[in-house]
């Protein structure tokens, strides 16, 4: 016997006609227990729909109150909020939408002493946060907890999803070791986003919460999804689980959640569009597989003198936006530098090409020389 009530019934009707979710699936969806991090942009549109498929427990964490500038993206909220905190604003938003559905309102700010707590009360975390160090600590405490996680990322027109669950794939750690150097990633302030693009991503994100929860399709393990809206082109890279992980891989540094530096904190915030790394073992190991990944080196022909990778293609990073007639399109590739910094500039403009399948070498031919030829040169 089902515990939903007739006016369940009726509210949710579209959904238990269909196939892949049904009552069984409908019930698990009332069941669930999922923590939206973050109720800005991205949390917007994905609370909403999360309410509105009927989720059980819908958590937020939020400590911000609401600004005019929120309002061109963040659909929670209405002019008349302004200066009003918003998680108890989102929480009357949400239970106009779906009033069955519980609301579990945090307002703190996410950090390594209450972490743990927060997530462990939840099946399921969606990622809207919009700071490196708020990004690192949920990936870590959702690695160490057990728990998968649902990340969204969105600049300008273009939007990144995918679903890290260090049990089957990857975790963010393993697309993004390190957080970037303070003014390396332009912000959401800095660098604008076009006020649809949260919603398009956001929904995504409810949409891979609802099939993990339901037990429907294929998750976004192991695949990040990038979106760019001026072509309305939709890419996927595959990504790869990083046996040096110091959170998920083979032998962990990373045992409890920690606070990343203030001067991590006080460097650029999110949303933005990064690169997704690939480790140098791994890229070695791709590069013996049956379809190896093509290398591009951005370096200054002086320091291909140095050292480089056999086979490569070289062109340095000033030529490039002139040079990309040179690069085959459809085609993998792993953009290397230095140390990094060269190929995430080169990974920008390739993507703003349309290029998909793209990755840079994590550290660059520097850590291909440390963890891969010993014996090639390396250089400060």
């Amino acid at each position: 016997m089902s515990d939903l009530s007739q006016e369940e019934f009726q509210r949710y009707s579209r959904h238990l006609v269909m196939p892949q979710v049904t009552l069984a699936g409908q019930e698990r969806l009332r069941r669930a227990r999922v923590l939206c991090v973050g109720a800005g942009g991205l949390g917007s549109p994905a609370s909403l729909y999360l309410a509105a498929a009927g989720i059980g427990a819908l958590g937020l964490v939020d400590d911000d109150v609401v600004s005019l500038s929120n309002l061109q993206r963040q659909v929670l909220y209405a002019t008349d909020d302004i200066g009003k905190p918003k998680g108890p604003m989102a929480a009357r938003r949400l239970r106009e939408t779906n009033p069955h559905v519980t609301l579990e309102i945090h307002e703190t700010r996410l950090v390594a002493d209450n972490v743990m707590d927060l997530v462990a009360g939840y099946d399921l975390v969606v990622d809207g946060s919009d700071n490196f160090p708020t990004r690192y600590l949920v990936n870590d405490a959702c690695v160490l907890l057990g728990k998968p996680l649902v990340y969204g990322s969105v600049l300008r027109f273009a939007g990144q999803v995918s679903v890290f669950d260090a049990a089957r794939g990857p975790c963010y750690r393993c697309l993004f070791p390190e957080p970037p150097a303070p003014g390396s990633v332009p912000s959401c302030a800095e660098g604008g986003v076009l006020g649809v693009l949260p919603g398009i991503i956001g929904s995504l994100q409810a949409l891979e919460a609802i099939k993990w929860i339901i037990g429907a399709g294929e998750p976004l393990i192991g695949r990040l999804v990038l979106f760019e809206g001026l072509g309305l082109d939709f890419r996927e890279v595959r990504l790869a689980k990083d046996p040096e992980c110091p959170v998920c891989g083979l032998e962990p540094t990373i045992r409890t959640p920690s606070d990343l530096a203030d001067a991590c904190a006080a460097g650029v915030s999110e949303p933005e569009i990064r690169a997704p790394r690939i480790g140098a073992r791994a890229l070695a190991r791709a590069l013996e597989s049956e379809s190896p990944p093509r290398v591009l080196d951005v370096r200054r022909p002086e320091e291909l003198q140095i050292a480089a990778l056999d086979g490569a293609t070289t062109i340095p990073l000033a030529e490039l936006p002139s040079r990309l007639d040179e690069l085959p399109r459809g085609e993998s590739w792993v953009i290397t530098c230095h140390k990094g910094a060269r190929a995430e500039r080169a990974w920008r403009l390739l993507n703003e090409a349309g290029y998909g399948h793209i990755q840079v070498l994590d550290g660059g031919i520097d850590a291909w020389a440390e963890r891969v030829e010993p014996a090639m040169a390396r250089y400060a």
